[in-house]
């Protein structure tokens, strides 16, 4: 069981790696295009390895935390995927049960993450501070706003494409933080996992805003007179 458990972190310190390094390239390259396309499967099936590993390995140790927030950092990658199947909601490309489920399943493990680091019941949960409780609440709102898009579709036909991005640069974020959690030991903890955070959310707000005004302005340019 122990050489099991062994291959288990390889494979989990693997996809991170590739997650990690291939994620630059979906991003910037053309949306679309098919090297956008093809790097950024590879890089969400990395992501959903990471997820599964992590699961696994928290469960053995077991480590309540790293498997709550597994479930947090995996659905960022997930809805921006799904995102793509909902391009057109006027055509019945809705939500699907799939959709639900994940988003529903994501707040009730974000809301115990929340909860727990709040009440601190061991010394695991001590010596990470505030992390669980903003982690939980970033997933309560995330999954959230899905659940609220779900039942009321916005009319605006490219918000699948603010979706895909931000779920998808979402969890670059997470995974960004893994590498900082493991690697910048020489910063305090809380920061070791928030910074990136910190960082990349007003960034990745700055180049979703882009767009929103690109495409505005485009239809404006296109309406006519």
């Amino acid at each position: 069981m122990d050489s099991l458990i062994a291959g288990v972190r390889w494979i989990h310190i693997l996809a991170g790696t590739i997650a990690l390094f291939v994620a630059p390239v979906p991003m910037l390259t053309a949306k679309g295009g098919r090297t956008h396309r093809r790097w950024g499967k590879v890089y969400f099936w990395a992501m959903a390895a990471v997820a599964l590993t992590a699961v696994v390995l928290a469960v053995w140790r077991p480590v309540v935390f790293l498997a709550l927030l597994a479930v947090f950092s995996f659905y960022s990658a997930f809805s921006g995927y799904r995102a793509l199947f909902r391009k057109r909601p006027r055509e019945g490309a809705h939500a699907s049960a799939l959709d639900w489920t994940a988003a529903i399943v994501t707040f009730a493990a974000s809301a115990t993450l929340a909860v727990l680091g709040v009440l601190k019941p061991s010394p695991a949960w001590e010596r990470v501070g505030v992390v669980p409780v903003i982690f939980g609440g970033v997933g309560m709102v995330l999954s959230g706003l899905d659940l609220w898009k779900f039942a009321r579709p916005r009319a605006d036909r490219n918000q699948w494409w603010f979706d895909h991005m931000a779920g998808m640069l979402g969890s670059y974020i997470a995974t960004v933080s893994a590498f900082s959690v493991v690697n910048f030991t020489f910063l305090p903890t809380a920061v070791r996992w928030l910074w990136p955070t910190a960082i990349g959310t007003p960034l990745v707000a700055a180049w979703i805003t882009y767009y929103k005004l690109r495409f505005r302005r485009a239809k404006t340019a296109t309406a006519p007179a």
